[in-house]
């Protein structure tokens, strides 16, 4: 687990000053790499990489930027975990170190980019092909790792962060639709991130800059090409057999390892599954918020470790932590995404790496086994909708009024959800009713000047990968869990990525083990979502692994933060001065004096607030900050 940058000029001209730029990229994502640093620039001088390592295979002779005996460089970030099975199949006597870059390097000289499809882990990773005169440059299946591109005055830029980019950029401005879809959504959509002219590379796709033109091709694909052949008995061994052997080559470390565990069923199921592996010692990690009974969790957490036999380590995160450490997460972020849980991770990875460099998470189970309760929201809408018109019992993917009913407590903290949820639109088609039920814009309304945002359409962009060709339009809840594995995870692995490398700790997600994942989209969701039961499939392959008080839940929502509690009471104060500077006071698109007055309207749970408030500390960490990161060339004695 690494930080990785670069640049190339298209034209493949000298670049001046190339070198001193590449350590100022060093310098910006040191964070990521405590434990080494290396730059390779092209004799030629029209490219080179960067790299910030954190040491987690091959102690001893993992040192990049690497290169091979055809002249071929390499600046990698992540972890493949089939490398010790690819060394053997590629020769072991053709390897000079015992590190998996080297394994990516020699699994490019004999397939080529078709290298890709042997890969099995989390990557993001610059080659340069010295025999092709190419740059080839790629991002694992699920983003777990991040990869961002800019193009300035003819130059490729890359890097795993994007503040990394910014010294070269001609300004720093908001991407308009990024920003749109920020809103709506709490995430950016189609590889757009929040800074005008900086994409990302999106997850299961590779780029090659060649002759001066650069190309993005997609590499993969999860089909939903649902099984009705096999019993539940069938997908609930496999799903046994494919967590155990993910797990198993998770575990794989030249330095110790340990877990998060928060107390719900996916960080059990990987704790669980991880304590019966590791010989040497798993611990976990825990975060609790004191003096907030109803978020506490750690009941659960302690029920586990304790089933499980294994040492928990628990921090308490209080209103102090969040005004001391939120301006920090909103930097290492880059720019915002998804829920206030990225507060909270960010304690406990500060706190776990004292300990340990390594932890495996629970990251992914909710989007592929569907854990999340608008599922259950929007199944009750269309079962009640199918009761009326007569087709309760037709096909394969109707579940019926009777059979819900019974899983309807779970919501019973959503209500205000519902209400909004069938406040209008009620039993439209399906891609409208679940866009209405995850769009937070309806919610924000005087505090952005929507008029400067007109002219691009969320709702088109949401259609187009909600309705894509790889899943089967009968399936409501495919259809739900695929958007969600498209969009929300990939911003959440954003989350997992920067809170974790803020403080040079790995973490690792075994559920996004493309095997794992592959196989458990071919299960019908009359079977994975059984009667409206959450993760049923999962619950039930798991239980021999877990005790009941875990599997029986029905009260987890996330990593929920007592945000309203804090916003107005100890926190107030803070809060406030963040919206009332005059630079807040003066933006062009969001009205924050609106904001303050509706700060002590926000519900419970709410995140209206949350997104606001992590919006304008985005602005002023860099925006308002352009002119340090200008310097930052300057100084260093980089011109362009």
């Amino acid at each position: 687990m690494c930080g990785i940058a670069g640049t190339i000029s298209l034209s493949l001209k000298r670049i001046n000053h190339l070198k001193r730029s590449l350590e100022v990229m060093n310098k910006l994502q040191r964070h990521r790499g405590p434990d080494g640093e290396g730059v390779w620039t092209h004799e030629h001088g029209h490219a080179g990489f960067a790299h910030r390592r954190l040491s987690i295979i091959d102690l001893a002779t993992g040192k990049q930027p690497m290169t091979d005996r055809s002249g071929n460089w390499i600046t990698y970030n992540g972890e493949i975990y089939n490398y010790l099975e690819l060394r053997r199949e590629l020769g072991q006597e053709n390897f000079m170190t015992t590190s998996d870059t080297e394994v990516i390097l020699q699994s490019y000289q004999k397939w080529g980019t078709n290298c890709l499809n042997h890969l099995r882990g989390m990557f993001a990773f610059a080659l340069w092909d010295e025999t092709n005169q190419i740059l080839f440059c790629a991002r694992d299946r699920f983003g777990i790792k991040p990869f961002y591109y800019t193009i300035v005055d003819g130059h490729f830029y890359f890097a795993s962060e994007i503040k990394a980019l910014l010294p070269f950029v001609e300004c720093i401005e908001t991407d308009r639709e990024g920003l749109t879809d920020y809103l709506v959504f709490q995430f950016c959509m189609a590889g757009k991130t929040l800074f005008k002219g900086i994409n990302e590379l999106l997850p299961g796709y590779f780029l090659r800059v060649k002759n001066g033109s650069l190309n993005v091709e997609k590499y993969w694909e999860v089909y939903y090409d649902l099984d009705f052949d096999h019993t539940a008995k069938y997908f609930e061994e496999n799903l046994q057999r494919l967590l155990l052997e993910s797990i198993h080559l998770h575990l794989r470390s030249d330095v110790p390892v340990g877990t998060y565990l928060s107390g719900g069923l996916d960080s059990s199921i990987v704790t669980s599954l991880a304590s019966r592996k590791y010989e040497n010692g798993l611990i976990s990690f825990h975060g609790k918020f004191p003096f907030h009974e109803e978020f506490n969790e750690s009941l659960y957490a302690h029920e586990l470790a304790d089933w499980c036999g294994l040492e928990l380590h628990e921090i308490d995160i209080t209103v102090a932590d969040f005004i001391q450490n939120i301006r920090n997460v909103i930097y290492h972020m880059d720019y915002p995404a998804a829920g206030p849980g990225s507060f909270p991770q960010y304690m406990v990875s500060k706190y776990a790496s004292q300990h340990r460099k390594v932890l495996l998470g629970g990251q992914g189970g909710d989007e592929i086994f569907g854990g999340y309760a608008r599922y259950l929201m929007a199944y009750f809408e269309q079962c009640i909708k199918a009761a009326i018109d007569g087709t309760m019992h037709n096909g394969n993917f109707i579940i019926t009024y009777e059979s819900i009913i019974p899983n309807l407590a779970t919501l019973q903290n959503y209500k205000p959800l519902l209400k909004e949820f069938w406040r209008e639109g009620l039993f439209e088609d399906m891609d409208k009713r679940y866009f209405h039920l995850i769009n937070r814009a309806s919610l924000i309304e005087d505090e952005v000047n929507w008029e400067a945002l007109r002219g691009y359409s969320p709702f088109e962009t949401f259609q187009n990968i909600f309705n894509g060709n790889n899943v089967r339009k009968e399936s409501y809840f495919d259809l739900m869990t695929h958007f969600d594995f498209k969009t929300l995870l990939p911003a959440l692995l954003q989350v997992e990525d920067r809170v974790s490398m803020a403080h040079g700790l790995e973490s690792r997600v075994p559920f996004l083990d493309h095997p794992l994942v592959e196989f458990a989209a071919t299960i019908p969701s009359n079977i994975k979502f059984k009667d409206g039961t959450m993760k049923q499939i999962l619950k039930t392959a798991m239980r021999p692994y877990l005790p009941d008080i875990i599997v029986n839940r029905k009260d987890k929502m996330g990593f929920p933060t007592p945000l309203s509690e804090w916003f107005s009471g100890e926190a107030n104060e803070f809060v406030c001065d963040i919206f009332s500077t005059k630079a807040a006071l003066d933006r062009e698109l969001i009205n924050n004096r609106k904001v303050l007055n509706g700060l002590s309207k926000e519900v419970r749970y709410g995140r209206k607030i949350w997104g606001m408030l992590c919006l304008e500390l985005w602005q002023q960490e860099f925006h308002d900050k352009e002119y340090a990161y200008k310097q930052l060339i300057s100084e260093e004695g980089v011109l362009r």
